[in-house]
């Protein structure tokens, strides 16, 4: 593996890439070379770049994975089509993919300059796409999404026998590509496409390998961001960073006036980056995190033109803390990841963005009293109405595992993760009691009680099996519960997903997943 590694760094000796962890010192500046040769300055698989004194190591992996119940392998089955519960709900999905990464790093007198980069190359089969509405149905949007009136679903339609992409016609040799990191560190300054600073080093991941979990950031693609981190030694570090809020961090500032029972997502061009501050502890027992984060909700306006006006900005906040504990009696290498987030105005630091409740949860089920049951759940950052101001939405979040090594091949995790969401008494007057929007005119007398606010609760167990070094296989099964408030009954009909206009009971709703993996690791 080494000579093949040999050859393949000879022949790449033009590459530049890009990267992140932690800037390091390095005592002396390595000499230029000419030829292959091993760098043993950073660990192992670093090798001299032919000619210059910068050191080079590839990396990466090769995935192949199915999900059982659910329309993507990342999440589960909480939104539509796949929260449908009915022939549009797929029973697995499948997905391969291959990762590399390229890491440098050179000596100066400033330092350590070192780049980062890594890519995927995915391809998946079996999910259905979200496509314009059915004719003669009627959707709106909460979250993302136009001003489109109606009461039918929360996340739109798929258009009638839209088929999977396996059925696709062309879709033998399709793919996507995906770059997650992509930044330089010189200095203590981390520059591009790097993890977030709030975020805990096992981002979405304190013990398994499922996407969705709510309970705190995510982001495990990357975020454009600014930082600066000081070593302050005995572990002790601190960064204080800004970072593009726009592609992970808007859960969306919901205008209640475009139309729909949470109305439509009204942002205004972005203004303001998100501030982030993180200070940690790593030491042998463990490690510690604080981190904090400032969001700007920056809107357009009431209605389609200037003179209708806007509300303020308002700024949310996020703060969480997480715990890494080593050196438990349960075993060697044995560890607990626990980690708590609260946000006003800032939901995606709880509510991450690869959570399936991301978007809005909207999970048909069965019901003893009407034809089926649905249950509703929206997690914006704020809500607002025409000559209104913003109102904040606050949530809170938790997750954790604990994670054993049975031998050195076999080892498995518990993990679990709960989120609250609350809409203060401004808000849910505008959603539930303002006539002309919201449930005040989708609801009627069949709502018994109409409150926003809802729970999530995640519970999960993995056993992973290593029968070579790098080589794993893995069982997730993941189980989620929503612990929705409305009571009563709903016309919520999705023609394009098979469900008629009738009532649906309110009512809370459970779905359960698996994901299945084998990974080589190089």
């Amino acid at each position: 593996m080494k000579m093949v590694k040999s050859l393949v760094l000879g022949s790449a000796a033009g590459l530049l890439v890009v990267g992140g962890a932690q800037a390091a010192d390095l005592p002396v500046k390595a000499k230029a070379v000419e030829y292959v040769k091993v760098c043993s300055l950073y660990g192992a698989d670093f090798y001299y770049i032919p000619g210059t004194d910068t050191c080079i190591k590839l990396g990466g992996y090769l995935r192949a994975e199915m999900g059982v119940n659910v329309n993507s392998v990342q999440t589960g089955n909480t939104g539509l089509p796949a929260s449908a519960n009915n022939r549009f709900t797929n029973a697995f999905t499948w997905r391969g993919r291959q990762d590399l990464s390229v890491d440098t790093r050179t000596a100066t007198e400033y330092g350590v300059v070192r780049t980062f980069s890594e890519f995927t190359l995915t391809w998946g089969d079996d999910s259905f796409a979200v496509n314009p509405a059915a004719p003669g149905s009627t959707v709106y949007s909460p979250i993302g999404g136009g001003a489109v009136a109606g009461i039918a679903p929360l996340l739109g339609n798929v258009a009638p026998g839209s088929a999977p992409n396996n059925a696709n016609a062309g879709a033998v040799a399709g793919g996507t590509l995906g770059v997650y990191y992509a930044y330089i560190q010189f200095a203590g300054f981390t520059i591009g496409k790097a993890i977030s600073q709030f975020s805990a080093p096992w981002t979405n991941y304190p013990g398994n390998n499922f996407d969705g979990l709510v309970g705190g950031g995510g982001d495990v693609t990357g975020v454009n961001q600014f930082t600066y981190t000081a070593e302050f030694g005995q572990g002790v570090s601190a960064a204080i960073s800004v970072q593009d809020p726009t592609a992970y961090y808007q859960a969306g500032v919901n205008n209640l006036s475009a139309g729909g029972l949470f109305g439509a997502s009204d942002y205004a061009g972005t203004i303001a980056p998100d501030i982030v501050g993180m200070v940690r502890i790593d030491q042998a027992w463990g490690m510690v995190q604080f981190s904090a984060a400032a969001h700007d909700n920056h809107v357009a306006y009431y209605g389609a033109t200037e003179p209708t006006g806007h509300p303020d900005d308002k700024w949310g906040f996020a703060v969480q803390g997480a715990l890494t504990i080593k050196n438990i009696p349960t075993g060697p290498g044995d560890t607990i990841n626990v980690q708590g987030v609260y946000t006003n105005g800032a939901t995606r630091y709880n509510i991450q963005d690869l959570a399936a409740q991301a978007g809005a949860a909207q999970i048909y089920g069965g019901s003893n009293v009407a034809y089926q049951s649905v249950g509703l759940g929206v997690a914006t950052d704020t809500i607002f109405a025409a000559g209104t101001q913003q109102q904040l939405t606050e949530t809170w979040g938790m997750r954790g595992a604990f994670n054993h090594n049975w031998d050195p091949y076999w080892s498995s995790s518990l993990y679990g993760a709960w989120a609250a969401v609350h809409y203060n008494g401004t808000a849910k007057g505008l959603i539930c009691g303002t006539p002309g929007i919201g449930f005040g005119v989708a609801a009627a007398a069949l709502v018994t009680t109409c409150n926003p606010d809802y729970n999530i609760a995640q519970v999960g167990f993995i056993t992973r099996w290593t029968p070579v070094k790098n080589l794993t296989f893995s069982a997730d099964v993941t189980w989620e519960h929503l612990d929705q408030k409305f009571a009563g009954f709903l016309t919520a009909p999705n023609v394009a997903t098979g469900k008629p206009a009738v009532a649906y009971e309110l009512k809370d709703q459970d779905t359960v997943q698996l994901l299945l993996r084998a990974q080589r690791n190089f």
